[in-house]
Formats: structure tokens, C-alpha cells, sequence
């Protein structure tokens, strides 16, 4: 069967047709739902909804009135505003599905639409988004970070799997560390991995990608199978003399680098320390090549 054949096919608007909205809105009308309105401030954004959605742009109060589901795919600062706004439109919005992707709100960012009929949903994608052609394929697999009043689970359950997606229910009151984990692991590791790329080149190194690449996804192996036991480098081994010259190094060359290894290399010796990895007076040791105890 064809998908636009299958039932309850909905029709689609996207309130920002950006990285995201247009992804989840191709994806969406890959599963055989209709994407019929969409809105975009930038040029990008308008032109996504034209290449990608197949939609020339309109206003966020016609998005709403044409659609049935309608994807708010918008910056987290923009959210409450947007959804407080279309609520003081007075735009219809009873028995509409209304889904943001942030990963940070859950429900109750929706609430202004929600009190005036809206049915909410929290939607959030565990992915990078580059605005490239393969973005719709990294779909394929992905976690959703999905946050649903009890009677929409079943909905919001079936739109992830649609997409392509893998339904990960996340409780209201955890969304914000929530968020900070996949944050704090993802942009850090881009911050940390563009860091060690330049200093690298600094020092004469033509291509770092290619010295980093192989460690880098090692580790990344080494941690997602076994977790902290997957640990390797100096401060695991309590190489407190290698410890010192890194961070003396790092003073010399980029203090602000310096000023994150010595707070990630303390995390990295806690977190040894607490696994029974690194002996109390190896940690010791580190604490003290690091700048001192944190411990008591």
C-alpha cells in the first residue's frame, strides 16, 4: 500500500522551516502525510520551504489554520514567545496537534495553546541537523526525546516511528538535564575536538582530522560500550608528571584551553577515583599537578 494510502494521514504545517523543520517535515511527508503550510523568517528558511517542503512560505497564523499537526521547529529563546503569540492570535488551535522539537521544554512551554485546545507535544530529535542532503537519512535510527500527555503517547509514539525515529520517553520534570547531557557530550566534544585540531596545526601538523580521527573513535567505542571503564590516558594511570606538563604547555600556548583541561582532567580523576580506576594517593598526586584538592 502506497503510503499516502494509509489512514489518518495528517496534514502538515511547519512553524520554522529551518535545519529541522524541513527535515521532519520531509520525513513526515515521506511516511505519507501532507506537509501543507509553512512559515521562515531567513532566506534559507523560505528557500527550504520551497525546495525541500514543496510549500511557498506564509504566515505563522495561516501554518496553524491549514494544518492539522503543526511542528514548531523554532530557537529554544523563540518558543514561549511563539506559542504565547499564536495563543493571543486567536487562531484556532482546538484539536490541533502542536509538537516543538526543543529538547530543554517539555509541556509546559505549550501551555497557552494548550489552554486554548491545542493538543501539546515535545518532539526532540537526538541529532546534529547541518542543513545538508544526508540530514534526512540520519533520521533513520535516531532517538526522540518524547515528553506527551498520557492520551497523546500513542500519537507521539507513531509520528517518531514514522519518521524514522526511536521513542525515548522523557518525564516533564527531567528535560532540562536531559537536555544539558546530550549538550554537554555532543557541543563540548565539537568545542574540545576543533581545540585539540588547531593546536595540532599550530604546531605543524597538516592534517589533524586524520591523527584524531582513529582515537577519537576508539574512545568514543571504548565509552559507549563499557562507560568510564573505557578510560584511558594519563590521568586514569595517575601520571601526574604528564598531567603538569600538559596543563604548563597549555598555559603557554591557549590559557583558556588550559583552564578546561584542568577542570575536565579533575572530573575525569573524580570520576576514576569513584570507579576504583585511580588509587586515592594517585588522585592525590593529580590534584596537585592539576592545582590543588577538591576533595575533602
Amino acid at each position: 500500500m502506497d503510503a499516502s494510502d494509509r489512514p489518518a494521514r495528517l496534514a502538515v504545517g511547519v512553524l520554522g522551516a529551518g535545519r529541522v523543520g524541513s527535515v521532519l517535515g520531509a520525513a513526515l511527508a515521506g511516511a505519507g502525510h501532507r506537509v501543507v503550510a509553512a512559515s521562515g523568517v531567513s532566506d534559507d528558511s523560505q528557500r527550504r520551504a520551497a525546495d525541500r517542503l514543496g510549500v511557498t512560505p506564509v504566515s505563522p497564523e495561516d501554518v496553524v489554520r491549514e494544518a492539522q499537526l503543526v511542528l514548531l521547529t523554532v530557537p529554544d529563546d523563540v518558543l514561549p514567545g511563539l506559542v504565547s503569540g499564536l495563543a493571543a492570535t486567536g487562531v484556532d488551535l482546538k484539536g490541533k496537534l502542536l509538537a516543538h522539537t526543543s529538547g530543554a521544554y517539555g509541556l509546559s512551554v505549550l501551555d497557552p495553546a494548550a489552554h486554548a485546545g491545542a493538543l501539546p507535544l515535545a518532539l526532540h530529535p537526538v541529532m546534529t541537523f547541518t542543513g545538508r542532503e544526508d540530514d534526512l537519512r540520519r533520521l533513520s535510527g535516531c532517538s526522540f526525546g518524547v515528553t506527551a500527555p498520557d492520551p497523546l503517547r500513542p500519537v507521539a509514539e507513531a509520528l517518531v516511528i514514522e519518521m524514522g525515529g526511536e521513542p525515548v520517553w522523557i518525564a516533564e520534570s527531567d528535560r532540562a538535564l536531559y537536555h544539558a547531557a546530550l549538550a554537554g557530550a555532543a557541543n563540548h566534544m565539537v568545542t574540545l575536538v576543533a581545540e585539540s585540531s588547531e593546536l595540532l596545526e599550530r604546531i605543524g601538523v597538516e592534517h589533524p582530522g586524520r591523527m584524531l580521527g582513529p582515537l577519537l573513535g576508539a574512545a568514543l567505542d571504548n565509552v559507549l560500550r563499557l562507560g568510564i571503564a573505557g578510560l584511558t590516558g594519563p590521568v586514569v594511570r595517575g601520571d601526574a608528571g604528564t598531567v603538569r606538563k600538559h596543563v604548563d604547555a597549555l598555559i603557554l600556548a591557549a590559557p583558556e584551553a588550559a583552564d578546561a583541561y584542568i577542570a575536565l582532567a579533575r572530573l575525569t580523576a573524580d570520576r576514576a577515583l569513584a570507579a576504583g580506576l585511580l588509587k586515592p594517593e594517585a588522585a592525590e598526586r593529580l590534584l596537585d599537578a592539576l592545582g590543588g584538592n577538591i576533595w575533602t
